[in-house]
């Protein structure tokens, strides 16, 4: 990490919490080293997203994104084939890569954390041939992306943020007819959300213990009913979802999805919604990110 260049998110809560400016010069004080080159850019919109597209080119040798999965998702895609390694310093909402390698949440922590990490390559996957790092659900995950979008709009405060987007995501999903191919074998399901992930979750809760399996791994919640459902979402925002024997989960290197009398679905990947053309086709791309890691605790993730 000789060359480095930084790109803030403006409208990061931590950004607007701390003040930009202020994050920006102390991004400066703890990361501008004695023998590094750094550029600290604070940036919002349509400004940060060129940026973040353009950032697979010059001189530097590793890009910093300050963001949420979002940014970090639009950061993988844009560095494909390049050399350059990607860090992450934790200012969205969720930060799910940034949980799963040991990333500190706190900012001073996060930075001290980035000055310290070194290079390490993880696993990737592609849906319908679109990078992502971690998560793409649809079903009861897509409708709560919609209606979590919804609850930041009527700018409710945070804890009914969160009830609102709960409500509505169960309210609004209804049962899918998927049919699903894992590694050539095939699986039907009445379900309600589905869920892929790169790498298994063999950590606590939704985290994954390791990020260079090589796998995908697929969780189907299927509908048995309104109490099954119910009791089902729950779970899976909670960390008793393994219990669940509604919970099915499935793992494989490639895998596709197909719903029923659809020929579009609302999709959530990395936190970003999109509508999705059938079939949903998801393959594992080995070692295809060069990512800072963090000082490793004994307890902590492996890479």
């Amino acid at each position: 990490m000789r060359h480095v260049l930084v790109l803030l998110n403006a409208r990061a809560g931590t950004l607007l919490d701390r003040g930009g400016e202020a994050v920006r010069d102390l991004v400066e004080r703890e990361l501008g080293k004695e023998g590094r080159t750094l550029e600290v850019h604070l940036l919002s919109g349509k400004n940060l997203l060129r940026s973040i597209r353009e950032s697979g080119r010059g001189q530097h040798d590793t890009v910093i994104v300050g963001g949420g999965d979002g940014s970090v998702n639009l950061a993988v895609s844009s560095l494909d084939g390049s050399d350059k390694v990607l860090g992450i310093l934790p200012l969205g909402t969720l930060n799910l890569l940034a949980h799963d390698i040991g990333m500190p949440m706190e900012l001073e922590a996060a930075l001290a954390a980035l000055d310290e990490a070194q290079p390490s390559t993880v696993d990737l996957a592609t849906l319908n041939g679109k990078m992502f790092h971690t998560i793409s659900g649809m079903g009861f995950f897509s409708q709560m992306a919609r209606a979590r979008e919804a609850a930041r709009k009527l700018k409710l405060w945070r804890f009914f943020a969160v009830a609102f987007a709960a409500f509505h995501a169960i309210r609004r999903s209804g049962r899918m007819e998927l049919d699903v191919t894992i590694d050539g074998t095939a699986h039907s399901f009445s379900a309600f959300a589905a869920l892929v992930s790169v790498n298994r979750f063999t950590g606590p809760g939704w985290r994954r213990g390791r990020l260079d399996e090589g796998l995908l791994e697929i969780h189907i919640a299927e509908d048995r009913g309104a109490l099954a459902l119910l009791k089902a979402g729950a779970d899976m925002v909670t960390d008793n979802w393994r219990g669940n024997p509604g919970i099915v989960s499935l793992a494989g290197r490639s895998i596709t999805v197909v719903r029923h009398n659809r020929s579009r679905s609302w999709v959530s990947t990395d936190g970003e919604l999109d509508r999705e053309t059938m079939p949903l086709n998801y393959n594992i791309l080995p070692g295809a990110l060069r990512l800072l890691m963090p000082p490793r605790p004994a307890t902590g993730p492996a890479a």
